[in-house]
C-alpha cells in the first residue's frame, strides 16, 4: 500500500464521536489542533460549505507536508506549524478570536510517527532516539538523555511515566552511557528491560519510560495546558472544546479543566461579596466522558486507553 493510501485508509480513534461532538455548521470556523494525517479534517471538510473555513495546526514537518498535498488546493483549509499551544496567536492572524465554533485536540503521537522507525518513538523498532514531533526543533532523546542527571532522568520516567522502577532505570541508563552513548531506540529498550526486574502481564518494560520521555521532550503537558487556556479566548460562544486523550495524565489536566470552568471561580471561604458578584461558570460540560467500543478496540488496539471530554463555551 503507498503511503497516499496508508494516511487515506487511517481512521482516527473515536472519529464518529467527536465529528458529533464539535457539532458542526456548514458556515462555521473549526480548529484541528493536531491534524496528524487529516483524518479529523478530511471529515470536518466534507462536512462544510464554501464558506466554511478549517485551520490545522501540527509539529511535524512531515503532517505539514502531506496537508498541503492533500488539501492545499482547498480554499477554505489552511495549516500552521507549530505546537497547538500557539493555537490563540494563530487564530488571533486571521481576526478569529471569539469565533471559533469548535476546537479539537487529538493527543499524544500519531499513528504514521509511532510507525516510522527513523522517528524513534517505538520500542520495537530500531531506530535513532530522537522522539521530537518536530525533529528540527529542542533536544532529541538521545541529546538529552546523554547529560541528563541521574534524578532528574528518574523524575521524568516517574512523573510522566508513572515507572514505579524509575531510580532503577535511571542508574542503569547512566551506567549504560559511560560505556557509550545511547543512540537507538533498541539500545534503551535494552537498558530497560535490564533494568526492571518484574514484567507487567502483555505490556513491554519500556513502555512508561518510552511515553515518559516523549512527552518530557515535546513539552507535551506544558502545551496542552496553554491550549486550554486559549480555548477560552478563541472558541465563540457556544463553541466546542473536544479533546481525545490515551492516557491518565493528559486526562486528568482535562477533566480538571473543563471541571473549573463549568463550576466558576473558586472564591475562599468567606469572602465578602454577593452572589452577583461571583464571576459566572466559562463553560459547560456537553455530556459524559465517551470511550470506544469493543470493535473499535479490537479493531484498533491503540484505542483501548482513549477517552473524549467536552466542553462547551458559555461566555
Amino acid at each position: 500500500m503507498s503511503g497516499a493510501s496508508k494516511e487515506l485508509a487511517h481512521r482516527p480513534v473515536l472519529l464518529d464521536e467527536a465529528l458529533a461532538a464539535l457539532a458542526i455548521g456548514t458556515d462555521g470556523i473549526y480548529v484541528d489542533g493536531t491534524y496528524g494525517r487529516g483524518g479529523h479534517t478530511g471529515e470536518i471538510l466534507q462536512r462544510l460549505g464554501p464558506h466554511g473555513h478549517l485551520l490545522a495546526i501540527d509539529k511535524d514537518p512531515d503532517a505539514i507536508a502531506a496537508a498541503q498535498a492533500r488539501f492545499g488546493h482547498d480554499p477554505r483549509f489552511a495549516i500552521e506549524r507549530g505546537s497547538f499551544a500557539k493555537v490563540r496567536e494563530f487564530v488571533a492572524q486571521r481576526g478569529w478570536i471569539g469565533r471559533v465554533r469548535g476546537l479539537l485536540l487529538d493527543l499524544g503521537v500519531s499513528s504514521p510517527q509511532l510507525d516510522d522507525a527513523r522517528r524513534g518513538f517505538s520500542f520495537q523498532l530500531e531506530g535513532p532516539l530522537d522522539m521530537r514531533m518536530d525533529p528540527h526543533a529542542g533536544e532529541s532523546a538521545a541529546q538529552w538523555l546523554a547529560h541528563a542527571r541521574e534524578t532528574d532522568i528518574a523524575q521524568v520516567l516517574r512523573d510522566y511515566g508513572d515507572e514505579r522502577f524509575a531510580k532503577r532505570i535511571a542508574r542503569a541508563i547512566v551506567h549504560a552511557r559511560e560505556q557509550q552513548p545511547i543512540v537507538s531506540t533498541l539500545q534503551l529498550a535494552d537498558v530497560i528491560s535490564g533494568a526492571v526486574r518484574t514484567r507487567e502481564p502483555g505490556k513491554h518494560p519500556a513502555t512508561r519510560s518510552f511515553q515518559a520521555l516523549r512527552i518530557y521532550v515535546n513539552n507535551e503537558l506544558s502545551d496542552l495546558r496553554a491550549a486550554l487556556e486559549s480555548a477560552l479566548d478563541v472558541l465563540a460562544v457556544g463553541g466546542r472544546l473536544v479533546v481525545i486523550s490515551f492516557h491518565s495524565l493528559e486526562d486528568r489536566i482535562v477533566k480538571q479543566f473543563m471541571r473549573d470552568k463549568s463550576r466558576g471561580d473558586d472564591l475562599p471561604r468567606g469572602l465578602p461579596v454577593t452572589q452577583d458578584q461571583i464571576p459566572p461558570p466559562r463553560m459547560l460540560l456537553a455530556g459524559k466522558p465517551v470511550f470506544p467500543g469493543d470493535a473499535e478496540v479490537e479493531g484498533n488496539p491503540r484505542a483501548r486507553s482513549a477517552v473524549l471530554r467536552v466542553a462547551e463555551k458559555l461566555t
